[in-house]
């Protein structure tokens, strides 16, 4: 079977959501963003096991995503939309019983005309100029927004993975300006600003890509790991080239392993010559370029055959492939590709 397998570990998962909620205070709630498919893991099954593991709250990022969590999660838990409420998703939210978070005075009249009664949150833009309503906006609308009784009111940081940045204060002190005295649940803090601490907690938060694994919560259990099979092994002598474009010129006599998986799933053609995979506790380098369905990795060191070599796993994590090519591990989470077989390690 040349299918790479992605195994995710569903009580890593619920054990980093707990992590997370302890955290906060007894009176705060701890949501669960579960957008982008799960953060490419599945939605259904991330969902599932977070509600099973105590979250109550959940986010996604456009309406579709919401439908499929609500299959995943039941009825009853409340699902908000952080994109709000777009031309055409009133049907989506009616049915599927999601909770829009409005940015803007035109999402205001849309949601009140088509869907009047149907709850709804806000969201406000504390100064990061991506989502929500300016304080002007805010200030205009206001009053009439908070007479419907809106779920929550929620802005978000734009530097929360930096805690000395002087972005957080800012923002924090703006967010206050704009919401204290409002009597409805806010929320300001994703996984970086509950590590900030509880002046950043409010009633609500809602952690994200530290329940998947990744930074700033360093202290997260891994979650996936990639293991990817090998295709052929070949003898390599000192002197020959490997790969497109010659990229890689042998320098001793080498045992090469062709591997099934390439940029079509997610390894970007940056990580050629650079990456580093796994045979057991052994280090395997790539060599040569990243192609799409395939990569070349020297097991000169590995005795016998092995059947897979690891990229992600518990010698390297999404953040260490992310620093090689200067991103972030939620690029590297969310690209993992289509082609890989998903196999789910059960939770409590």
């Amino acid at each position: 079977m040349a299918q790479g397998q992605l195994h995710i570990d569903l009580a890593a998962l619920q054990a980093n959501w707990r992590a997370l909620d302890a955290r906060s205070g007894a009176k705060v709630q701890t949501a669960a963003t579960v957008k982008a498919n799960g953060y490419g893991l599945g939605a259904g099954h991330v969902a599932h096991a977070l509600a099973r593991a105590g979250a109550r709250r959940f986010f996604v990022a456009i309406a579709e995503e919401g439908v499929a969590v609500r299959s995943a999660i039941g009825p009853d838990l409340p699902i908000h939309v952080y994109s709000g409420h777009m031309e055409g998703d009133a049907r989506l939210i009616a049915e599927a019983g999601l909770i829009p978070m409005l940015n803007s005075t035109e999402q205001l009249t849309r949601q009140f005309e088509a869907l009047p009664g149907h709850p709804f949150g806000i969201q406000l833009d504390t100064g990061m100029n991506r989502l929500g309503m300016e304080p002007a906006e805010w200030q205009a609308v206001g009053e009439i927004a908070l007479s419907q009784r809106p779920e929550l009111v929620m802005s978000h940081l734009a530097c929360a993975d930096e805690p000395d940045h002087p972005m957080n204060a800012r923002q924090l002190e703006v967010f206050h300006s704009l919401t204290d005295g409002i009597n409805v649940p806010r929320s300001l803090a994703a996984t970086g600003g509950i590590l900030l601490g509880p002046d950043y907690h409010f009633e609500i938060t809602r952690p994200g890509i530290g329940l998947y694994g990744g930074a700033p919560f360093t202290e997260a259990q891994a979650v996936v790991r990639l293991s990817i099979p090998v295709i052929q092994i070949r003898e390599v002598a000192a002197g020959e080239t490997v790969g497109y474009g010659n990229t890689f010129k042998a320098p001793d006599d080498m045992r090469l392993a062709t591997i099934a998986a390439g940029y079509a799933d997610g390894i970007h053609r940056v990580l050629s010559n650079q990456a580093i995979l796994w045979a057991g506790d052994i280090p395997c380098p790539l060599v040569g370029r990243v192609s799409m369905d395939l990569l070349t990795i020297d097991v000169s060191n590995v005795d016998g055959t092995p059947e897979t070599l690891d990229l992600l796993g518990p010698h390297q994590g999404i953040d260490a492939i992310a620093d090689v090519i200067g991103t972030i591990g939620y690029e590297v989470l969310t690209g993992l590709g289509y082609r890989y077989a998903r196999h789910y390690q059960p939770g409590a």
